[in-house]
């Protein structure tokens, strides 16, 4: 201890370090009605950064060839000492992160907290929810299984009923005609480099935000729930005689992510493989078309559309009116108001929206 107080005497001399904690840390106020709800993006930050250390070591071992690939993955899963603890984290962290986004979103989105002055928060928070997918499908492919495979072509294949540029989409992203080792290529640079580097700028800009907006009052145990920005001019939402950051709030972010770390190591120890079909553990292999290949249940959904429609142009443009919808929704919905009962619109239309998505997942799932 008088060693870190020593230290922290020579920090303070040269930068304030304590007028930086007094202001970023206990002095930093949240609202005394703050809920758990809000430590969903904390887990988030948790969970990328268990992913980049799992992906990193993963790297050590893994060998981006479209023959050296599958075997190298068995290799870690068989040979390297704790190699099948490292890809199973990587895996499941993976569409934990999925899901732990999309309830962050809906949180969000019932608490009303997209509202103005927060478009920006909400825009870069879809952005990271696109890249978050885009990470999770380019590396789907480089286990180079017949599920990867398969599921690629597929995913590769949709692009192509774009009008015009589609065939030109389809080659740009699978390096050729087909899905073969120069897809691989494109992908592990894709999925190692660029857009792990855009998620991380994009949290920081995601952070920048809500810092700069003040942290959303929640909408709940309060008699005035109306949002009384003006657009006037630039507003911080204060929290006077709030609580503050830390210790107190720190100690709910802590807890909301040993909860997650619970469920995720049991699903990890008891269960990895429910999102491990038999079709993962079989090498990749263009000649032999699978009987049934889905992409991943984030993806169901998407996938069950272009079906339902007769033309996969028609089920791509029903996609991206909802998903451009959705990325507009602070500057369509603007009323002041932010108690979901008190919006029974939004509410009704919230609910069949989010009932939908999970009917057409399951529907999907057993097609």
């Amino acid at each position: 201890m008088i060693l870190l107080d020593k230290l922290y005497e020579w920090l303070d001399v040269r930068i304030n370090a304590r007028e930086v904690v007094a202001r970023e840390l206990t002095g930093y106020l949240l609202p005394r009605n703050i809920n758990a709800w809000y430590s969903l993006g904390s887990v988030l930050l948790f969970i990328f950064a268990l992913q980049v250390v799992s992906g990193i070591l993963l790297l050590i071992y893994y060998v981006p060839d479209a023959d050296k690939a599958f075997t190298s993955v068995a290799t870690i899963m068989n040979q390297v000492p704790f190699g099948w603890l490292i890809r199973m984290c990587h895996a499941v962290g993976s569409n934990m992160m999925v899901l732990v986004l999309l309830l962050h979103m809906l949180s969000v989105l019932f608490m009303g907290s997209y509202k103005r002055p927060r478009e920006l928060n909400w825009l870069t928070g879809f952005i990271l929810l696109s890249l978050v997918q885009a990470i999770s499908l380019t590396g789907y492919l480089l286990p180079w299984s017949q599920l990867s495979y398969w599921a690629t072509t597929v995913a590769t294949n949709s692009v192509g009923a774009i009008p015009v540029i589609g065939q030109f989409l389809v080659e740009f992203l699978r390096g050729g005609k087909q899905v073969g080792p120069h897809t691989l290529g494109r992908f592990f640079a894709l999925h190692v480099a660029l857009i792990p580097a855009g998620i991380a700028a994009l949290i920081g800009v995601h952070l920048f935000l809500l810092k700069r907006t003040g942290i959303s009052s929640p909408p709940f145990g309060r008699s005035d729930t109306s949002n009384h920005w003006t657009g006037e001019s630039y507003h911080y939402e204060k929290h006077p005689g709030g609580i503050p950051f830390f210790p107190n709030y720190l100690l709910e972010d802590l807890r909301s992510i040993s909860l997650y770390l619970a469920f995720f190591l049991a699903v990890v120890f008891f269960n990895p493989y429910v999102f491990f079909p038999s079709a993962a553990f079989v090498p990749a292999n263009p000649y032999l078309t699978p009987a049934h290949i889905k992409p991943e249940w984030y993806f169901l959904a998407n996938y069950q559309t272009l079906k339902i429609f007769p033309s996969e142009i028609i089920g791509l443009a029903v996609q991206g009116l909802a998903m451009t919808f959705l990325a507009l929704l602070p500057f369509i919905d603007r009323g002041a108001e932010r108690h979901p009962l008190k919006r029974p619109v939004f509410m009704t239309c919230t609910v069949l929206g989010l009932l939908l998505w999970i009917g057409l997942s399951i529907w999907g799932h057993y097609s």
